[in-house]
Formats: structure tokens, sequence, C-alpha cells
């Protein structure tokens, strides 16, 4: 069975960051996934669950109304691991140049006065979530994207290696 690409990254080496997880063509279209990094994965402590439902209701309002870019928006939401979030964009752009769009994402949350579609009609648990800790994780993202800016590893994955046998045979675990 093939090892997916996500799979393939030295989660023991990640910073936190905007990193391309893999592209696809769908139909005549490319889009691109990528993996938005809040905490260090298995060295800092995932993000609160309650704190990190709240920030997707935010980043998802805030992306899907940013007039730049709301058309290339496929889909927002946060990874199962609760170190980080999915973004799904439409084409194909390098991970710096999408970096002012999430550095203003996560610095709007600041502002926010609640939580959008927190509401039994509008969400699935809509008792679950915390605004305060989505606005202090929020902004030491969005420092942290401020100060590494130019910081090459924000924007690469590190692979990890893997063991091949001279018959091709991988070593998952080395």
């Amino acid at each position: 069975m093939d090892l997916i690409p996500s799979f393939t990254v030295d989660h023991t080496r990640i910073v936190p960051g905007i990193f391309i997880s893999r592209e696809d063509t769908v139909g005549d279209s490319m889009v691109t996934t990528y993996d938005i990094r809040v905490t260090r994965p298995n060295r800092e402590p995932a993000v609160d669950v309650a704190a990190m439902h709240s920030l997707e209701h935010l980043i998802a309002t805030f992306l899907r109304n940013e007039p730049d870019w709301k058309d290339e928006i496929i889909y927002w939401g946060p990874m199962g691991c609760l170190t980080g979030f999915y973004l799904i964009l439409k084409g194909s752009r390098p991970p710096k140049e999408i970096h002012g769009l999430l550095l203003r994402a996560f610095q709007s949350v600041k502002d926010a006065g609640d939580v959008p579609g927190a509401s039994p009609e509008n969400c699935g648990n809509y008792v679950m979530h915390n605004l305060g800790m989505a606005k202090w994780y929020a902004a030491k993202f969005a420092d942290y994207l401020a100060s590494n800016s130019e910081n090459p590893a924000i924007f690469e994955y590190p692979k990890a290696t893997r063991l091949v046998t001279e018959d091709g045979r991988q070593f998952f675990d080395s």
C-alpha cells in the first residue's frame, strides 16, 4: 500500500507554517491543499478543541468574504491531530504567496465579538466554542507569521527519510 504524502513528512521537525500538502487535478482544474500548522506537532500541545472549532468558523468566514480570494477558496477545516488546518484553493500558488492572506485572517480574529454560525441552527456542536482561547491562538500564530515571513522553514515541509531495500521495499519506521 502506498504511503500517503502527508505521512512522508517528518513531523518531529515541522515548525508552524504554511506548507503544500498536495496538488491535484480535478477535471480541467488544479487544486492545492495547504497544511497550515499552528503548533509544532509532538512538541507543543495540540490546539484546544473548542478554540480550534471557533477558529474554523472565524477564519472560514473571513476567507470566504475576502474580496480578492473568496472565489479561490474551496475548503478550510481543522486537522484531526489539532495542530493546524487544511486550506484548499483553486490553482497552485507557492505558500509564500498566501502568507499575507493567512496573516490577515488570523489577525482578524482579535476583533471578533462572537463566533459566526455558533447557533443550534447553524452548527453541529454549537456549545463547543471558546472565543477567548481562539483569540489567544490566533494572536500567537499571527505574531509568528509576521516575524517569520522571510524564514524558508515555514514554507517547506521537512521530508522523512525512509529506508529502502535493494528490492524496493520501504521501512516506514526508520
